[in-house]
């Protein structure tokens, strides 16, 4: 039987963009396209306050164009009557689901019982996705991690409950919320959820995927519905097509060249600043600047300046002098 997260037409084995606060923007999220691949994608996540109070950067959020379909929008929150009005608000932007955030592990979040916080209190993650689930037509899918620690470890109790309330997927990322991103991420309770009888949601995978032959293997191994990709394409959006061309072919491409990736950068620059202007826009994009050109041989010198410039004119020539070098 295929199982169709939030009812899609998906391609077999589908590729998903991870929702990433500061990553998974509009300008990233427009680049990860144009590289191909990428079957579903997923806004960085909206504070259900933000958008219950008109906040203009969470308003800014859930604006979403056609090219980037299907695409979910992610909310977070610990107050079910909130969530379920910025659920609403959510759903007049007209997303292809819903993604309701019970994984985020920062500790200004998860503290006071959002994101992975809400683990900790499974009875009330059940109430706020169940009020969810009744109060909108879109459908909802969920987002979490294994547990909060290594002790509580209770992602197959909460998929069996979730199972139950009318979600239409479910994402697990590999690791409790007091790993954070540290260590390695553990697939084996994500293939335990998937194999289970009981259990007829879509499970999508996520956690340290980096390369095709780790998506291929994990998806053979653990037979998940689909594999969520989140650190492992920032800078290197080119990952989703590597991985889909091995997945069907089972051939190899080739890393992109120095020059390719610098003009792929140089794309990613110049959306970013139209986007969120001169300086909001390269400041973006000094975290994927750090993944697009690392292993770069004796430029020390010249990563502190494209690192430390706010000038959009200095940035672009300091892409150009390293394309001279190449």
């Amino acid at each position: 039987m295929i199982r169709r997260f939030a009812h899609l037409n998906l391609p077999k084995q589908p590729l998903f963009l991870a929702p990433m606060e500061d990553v998974t923007d509009h300008t990233f999220r427009y680049v990860c396209k144009q590289m191909g691949g990428v079957d579903v994608m997923i806004t960085e996540f909206v504070s259900s306050d933000g958008l219950v109070y008109n906040a203009k950067k969470s308003i800014k959020k859930i604006k979403i164009e056609d090219y980037e379909r299907p695409i979910g929008i992610q909310i977070y929150g610990h107050v079910p009557e909130r969530m379920v009005e910025a659920a609403k608000i959510v759903e007049d932007a007209d997303p292809d689901f819903i993604d309701i955030n019970f994984g985020c592990p920062v500790k200004k979040i998860a503290n006071r019982g959002a994101g992975s916080g809400m683990l900790r209190n499974v009875p009330l993650l059940i109430e706020i996705t169940e009020k969810v689930v009744k109060a909108v037509k879109k459908p909802v899918t969920v987002k979490t991690r294994l547990g909060w620690d290594e002790n509580s470890k209770n992602i197959v109790e909460v998929a069996h409950l979730l199972n139950n309330i009318g979600i239409a997927g479910l994402t697990i990322h590999g690791r409790t919320r007091n790993q954070m991103y540290s260590g390695k991420a553990d697939w084996t309770l994500i293939g335990i959820v998937r194999k289970d009888p009981e259990i007829t949601l879509p499970i999508i995978g996520n956690g340290d995927i980096v390369n095709p032959i780790q998506a291929k293997e994990h998806f053979e191994t653990y037979c998940v519905d689909g594999i969520m990709i989140g650190r492992g394409c920032i800078g290197r959006p080119w990952i989703f097509k590597h991985i889909r061309h091995f997945l069907e072919t089972g051939e190899l491409l080739p890393e992109p060249t120095l020059a390719e990736k610098i003009e792929i950068a140089r794309m990613h620059l110049l959306r970013s600043v139209e986007d969120k202007g001169e300086y909001g826009g390269i400041l973006t994009m000094r975290r994927h600047y750090v993944q697009y050109f690392k292993g770069i041989e004796h430029s020390r010198e010249w990563k502190i300046k494209l690192l430390t410039s706010n000038s959009l004119e200095e940035n672009l020539a300091l892409l150009d002098e390293l394309k001279s070098r190449t």
